[in-house]
């Protein structure tokens, strides 16, 4: 009678060995500057050339490798796709938390943290009390459009013209309020605006009596990864908040990795 367990547990027992053979490979040439031989990574991970160089052939189909044309082997672009994905959704957030609430504590108001996701942003944090005077509307994964939000005005404002044209066509420039931007000339006049400015507003253009302020946070390739805003009771938005959140923004920024170039 087979025992299938029996098996099964061979089974993992192998894969698992593979992997940490596959593991210790990257861990070695990660440690090298330069490409790497066959010869070197079998002598640094004591695998027997054969194994090594059928475990490299598996890295080097899924881009986790590269093999150059002299034999030499090196990390592949996959690790840096990955990488870029991993610190472009972690990161941002975890750069952030703790200034936002800094920033909450000194000024008493929403702060919040939002992500481009297609024609939306999404908000993805935020720091806020009872004493912010205003409910907050959009919970955390909640989305709203670019054109009508100061994050979404940052994102809108480093796309190209035509891009901004192909939005406007998209969206239809829906609004929400008496003062949402819906025609195109009037958005194209206000990512100008941002651009002058180094950050942007939202004039009650989502919610009637909320208006907010945004900066941008970028990474250390000088790329908009998420805009930090400060959402207040249109009646207490103060002007002389916007340096308190410009240099939060850039705060977090310089713990992407960002030189203040971009």
């Amino acid at each position: 009678m087979p025992y299938p367990s029996l098996h099964a547990n061979e089974h993992a027992s192998i894969t698992i060995q593979v992997l940490d053979r596959a593991m210790r490979l990257l861990d070695v040439l990660a440690t090298r500057n330069d490409p790497v031989t066959l010869k070197e990574l079998s002598g640094a991970t004591g695998l027997h050339a054969s194994t090594v160089h059928r475990i490299l052939a598996d890295l080097c189909v899924g881009r986790y490798v590269e093999r150059v044309d002299s034999g030499l082997y090196r990390l592949g672009m996959r690790l840096l796709e990955l990488g870029s994905l991993v610190k472009g959704r972690l990161d941002v957030r975890t750069a952030s938390i703790g200034l936002m609430r800094e920033l909450h504590r000194q000024t008493g108001q929403t702060v919040n943290l939002s992500l481009a996701q297609g024609d939306e942003i999404v908000y993805v944090e935020r720091a806020w009390s009872e004493r912010s005077g205003m409910q907050v509307v959009r919970a955390i994964g909640g989305r709203a459009p670019l054109h009508l939000t100061s994050t979404g005005k940052l994102f809108l404002s480093v796309w190209d013209a035509r891009s901004v044209r192909s939005y406007a066509m998209r969206t239809g420039l829906a609004g929400n309020t008496r003062n949402s931007i819906t025609q195109l000339d009037q958005l194209e006049r206000e990512l100008a605006l941002v651009r002058r400015h180094g950050y942007a507003r939202d004039n009650e253009e989502l919610e009637l009596g909320v208006r907010c302020i945004a900066a941008g946070i970028y990474d250390e390739a000088g790329a908009l990864q998420a805009g930090l805003s400060l959402s207040a009771p249109a009646e207490r938005m103060r002007d002389d908040w916007i340096p308190l959140l410009t240099e939060t923004a850039t705060s977090i920024s310089s713990a992407l990795g960002h030189d203040g170039e971009h």
